[in-house]
């Protein structure tokens, strides 16, 4: 029997991640990239556009500021761009540490982060790899969005792991962990899709 090789998979850095077209958009999950096109639904946008507005609206006078994707996430043990093998853009995240804000988005873990459920292998992301990737780099809050079944799942950072809260239905208000003031009517998030 004759063993062959394993193939060794390069390993993307941001320095490789930075050089890519920007007619595509991409991850890098542990320095493996994953293509984001194309564009999300219709029914994402207008989901991600609702708690947009409810989230900046809660942080109006506030020192937190929401960003929507596309905006880099790096999270890393070093600002170096060729030792960064991190590189997520969840479709909103609220950031209260300005120093962790640049031109180029987030170095360093958000403090709330908004993933909205896409149909198929995005969702199953979502759910595993980027699911231990915050709790890894100590995102406080991750909220998992299902437009589709018009549901949120709150999980909070506990000793370093994250705990399920809650889950809230469309006919709930949602409530962040971190942010107790900040409750989100999903009646108003979810649009109709009953005549």
């Amino acid at each position: 029997m004759i063993l062959l090789p394993t193939p060794v998979l390069k390993r993307y850095s941001y320095a490789d991640y930075l050089t890519w077209s920007d007619e595509q958009r991409w991850e890098l999950i542990d320095g493996v990239p994953y293509n984001m096109t194309p564009a999300p639904s219709t029914l994402h946008q207008r989901v991600s556009v609702r708690l947009l507005v409810a989230f900046a609206t809660y942080l109006q006078g506030k020192p937190c500021e929401v960003f929507a994707a596309p905006f880099d996430v790096r999270l890393a043990e070093s600002a170096d761009d060729a030792q960064t093998f991190n590189v997520v853009q969840p479709d909103l995240v609220i950031i209260c540490d300005s120093r962790k804000i640049d031109e180029r988005g987030c170095q360093g873990a958000p403090d709330l982060v908004v993933e909205i459920l896409s149909p198929g292998q995005a969702a199953r992301r979502d759910r595993l790899e980027k699911y231990q990737l915050y709790q890894r780099y100590g995102v406080r809050e991750y909220w998992l969005v299902d437009p589709y079944h018009e549901t949120v799942e709150i999980y909070a950072l506990k000793e370093g792991k994250f705990e399920r809260c809650t889950v809230y239905s469309r006919s709930e208000v949602a409530i962040s962990h971190i942010f107790p003031e900040l409750a989100v009517e999903l009646k108003d998030v979810f649009p109709s899709l009953r005549s």
